[in-house]
């Protein structure tokens, strides 16, 4: 049987900018830093499960050299079905989510270039049915966490602050391609069916595209594949997986620098699984939607609140997911 996989929330955290000097310096400080701090928000990954995840500005450039400290704390509740591979049917879950991250800009062969790392901890209680038999269990510790790297590869050379202004003034048609690696660090024991930890390593390449309408109008594409390495140790068998693949779309509107709402909306399907040699009937075919605002202030602050919900949901993923995160721009 499939081991449940975390479901993760998604990023930040955050502390107070100073500002100093005369009033007209300040002001200029200020405004730098808020189209730095809207750079970098566009190029935090929020961090669901799995091809659910709801990823909006994922591929827009930020100024090379930029840090950003990243924490955000969620709620999911419902069926929860990170890994929705697993034999259990009637889940009913109640999970809050925690997780800190850092992300890193840089200059990669002369293009815009970030990684992403995050480390996430779950606490909740699951229950559900599994092969006839009710089970239940509280989760807590910590999750797998996960690496990303992202690039541009047209549209978005490396560039300072001054360049990133001048992209803002004008947005052009972007590229991105990213790589996103997700490690077995969760809590994990491989007698039970319901884990935080999945034992296993996966990959997921993506590609991009950001479309600018207008000015202040962005349409965002993206479509990539989960690739999953197999659980050896999976209730004394071995699991495989065949991959994920998803599609999403976001329509964003940016009202000023770092201030800006998106309508989300993905597709995914594919992920059958193998137990004991054993090929399950477990395809998934499952859409969600939601939305994703965030709101700057005093500089290097920002907090993003976001909500999502299944909007088809044939194989698990018929939860509701709210969060909250706090970005300080370092």
């Amino acid at each position: 049987m499939p081991t449940f996989a975390s479901l993760v929330g998604c990023v930040k955290v955050a502390n107070r900018g100073r500002q100093i000097g005369n009033p007209s310096l300040t002001l200029l400080k200020k405004a730098n830093l808020q189209v730095l701090l809207a750079a970098v928000l566009l190029v935090l990954w929020p961090h669901p499960a799995h091809a659910q995840e709801l990823a909006p500005r994922a591929y827009w450039p930020a100024p090379n050299g930029a840090r950003v400290l990243i924490a955000t704390v969620a709620r999911s509740s419902g069926d929860i079905i990170v890994d929705p591979a697993l034999p259990i049917v009637g889940v009913d879950s109640d999970i809050w989510f925690t997780q800190i991250g850092f992300l890193q800009t840089f200059s990669l062969a002369g293009r815009t270039a970030s990684v992403l790392v995050n480390v996430p901890y779950s606490r909740g209680n699951t229950e559900g049915t599994v092969e006839g038999e009710f089970r239940s269990r509280h989760l807590s510790g910590m999750a797998d966490a996960r690496v990303r790297l992202a690039v541009n590869l047209a549209g978005a050379p490396t560039m300072d602050r001054a360049g990133f202004q001048q992209l803002r003034a004008a947005p052009r048609m972007m590229v991105g391609a990213s790589l996103e690696v997700m490690l077995p660090t969760g809590r994990y024991s491989p007698n039970r069916v319901l884990n935080l930890g999945t034992n296993r390593w996966a990959l997921r390449p993506g590609f991009g595209v950001i479309y600018p309408i207008t000015r202040t109008w962005l349409a965002e594409f993206e479509v990539a594949t989960w690739f999953f390495g197999d659980n050896d140790d999976f209730v004394g068998t071995t699991r495989e997986q065949a991959p994920v693949m998803s599609g999403s779309f976001h329509l964003i509107k940016r009202l000023r620098p770092g201030f800006w709402a998106s309508f989300d909306l993905n597709v995914y399907g594919g992920g059958r699984t193998t137990v004991g040699g054993d090929l399950r009937a477990d395809l998934q075919r499952n859409s969600r939607m939601g939305a994703t605002m965030v709101f700057p202030f005093k500089g290097r602050h920002a907090i993003r609140p976001s909500f999502s919900l299944g909007a088809v949901t044939e194989s698990g993923g018929d939860f509701v997911n709210m969060s909250l995160t706090y970005i300080l721009l370092l």
